[in-house]
């Protein structure tokens, strides 16, 4: 992959992945040409409506969803944030205690220890050294005032693959709601939100070759979530604000593309992660953080015991790798997912995400294969 920096061997696809030229035609025009409003009654305006229209359905494909349920936002954050105040605002008659985990992305963890403040009760469930739930602790944790249960479908760190299904089957024995943060999962797996039971979903346009600054919120009919911003009762009175029609053409292209690849996308990205994998683990004291079992085809978390990870990321200066969450990694701590698996500081501080996308190649996954195994061979970079 070419930059201004030059070429860049790009492992981080869980941070973000460079927009799909496929994409970036579908969304030029209307950064240029088809500028109108959506929201205006003239003829120009019309078409530009139902260029979105066209791109609600497209979401909404890939997930087995309506149009209708679909809400378009900047991202998975602002989702999430609508979501789960929503929901804790117009369930709490029914009760304020939540379920969550302690591995989820921090827009949900720090918006559930906001609810906290405002007189909810959240349950963090804890995940086995594995990554997985235990579904016994979940229904320990359920209650008869349980009013949502949020639970990440692909983890971001070690992509860990809950049992969605099951958890959400839980959930509604008692009445709640299940809410998933779908980020890593939309895209890349089938998901049919129906037959999972899915009452409430987000995503993320920049995880799956769309630009930043758009995503969508899933809300199944007859759940009811109160106005997250006033001004023009814009996404069915939830969002108001006139729509980033670029970034919503973007997104509902990237859908059909996800749509129509996934297959081929899944084997040829498995078969390269499974050899960047397999090569690294031959390197004395590294070891694999999560379940073979149950997780994502793109991900691997590797620990390499006793070396510094910001210090081998630091020195491939062409290839790009992450320690962990890309919302969290300025902050100098160890991974909240590895410390929850049990792993200790130090093996979280040693851990590597790699995250492999589209247009990742085999020589790419040979050449940062071997720029890792030269720069510990060295033995410089010891913690």
């Amino acid at each position: 992959m070419m930059s201004n920096l030059g070429y860049i061997i790009y492992l981080d696809n869980n941070a973000t992945t460079p927009v799909d030229e496929r994409v970036l035609d579908a969304m030029f025009p209307f950064l240029k040409e088809n500028f109108a409003n959506p929201s205006s009654t003239h003829h120009f305006g019309t078409i530009i409506n139902e260029a979105v229209k066209s791109a609600r359905t497209q979401v909404a494909d890939l997930i087995d969803a309506d149009g209708k349920e679909i809400i378009f936002t900047s991202g998975s954050t602002e989702a999430i944030n609508i979501a789960l105040k929503g929901v804790a605002e117009n369930y709490s008659d029914k009760g304020k205690h939540i379920i969550t985990v302690s591995t989820e992305h921090k827009a949900v963890l720090d918006t559930c220890k906001y609810l906290e403040t405002r007189g909810y009760e959240v349950t963090y469930l804890s995940v086995q050294k594995n990554g997985l739930i235990d579904l016994n602790e979940l229904k320990k944790s359920l209650r008869s005032d349980t009013i949502l249960v949020c639970v990440m479908y692909v983890n971001n760190e070690t992509g860990i693959i809950q049992p969605i299904k099951e958890i959400a089957s839980l959930a509604h024995e008692v009445g709640a709601l299940f809410m998933t943060d779908a980020t890593q999962a939309v895209g890349k797996i089938g998901i049919n939100v129906a037959k999972e039971g899915v009452d409430i979903l987000s995503l993320s346009g920049h995880k799956m070759y769309a630009p930043k600054g758009i995503g969508a919120l899933y809300v199944r009919k007859g759940v009811k979530l109160p106005t997250y911003t006033h001004g023009g009762r814009h996404e069915n009175g939830l969002r108001s604000g006139t729509l980033n029609v670029p970034g919503i053409v973007a997104l509902g292209k990237a859908c059909e593309i996800a749509e129509q690849e996934m297959k081929q996308d899944a084997e040829r990205i498995a078969s390269l992660r499974n050899k960047l994998e397999n090569e690294l683990l031959k390197i004395p004291n590294t070891f694999l953080s999560g379940n073979i079992e149950s997780r994502i085809y793109n991900v691997s978390n590797i620990c390499f015991r006793g070396f510094d990870a910001n210090m081998i990321i630091g020195r491939m200066k062409n290839i790009a790798v992450s320690n962990g969450s890309a919302c969290t990694s300025a902050i100098v701590e160890p991974s909240h997912v590895l410390i929850a698996m049990g792993l200790s500081s130090e093996d979280a501080f040693a851990s590597i995400r790699f995250s492999l996308g589209r247009f990742n190649t085999e020589d790419e996954v040979g050449i940062a294969v071997n720029a890792i195994s030269q720069l510990i061979q060295t033995n410089v970079l010891h913690a």
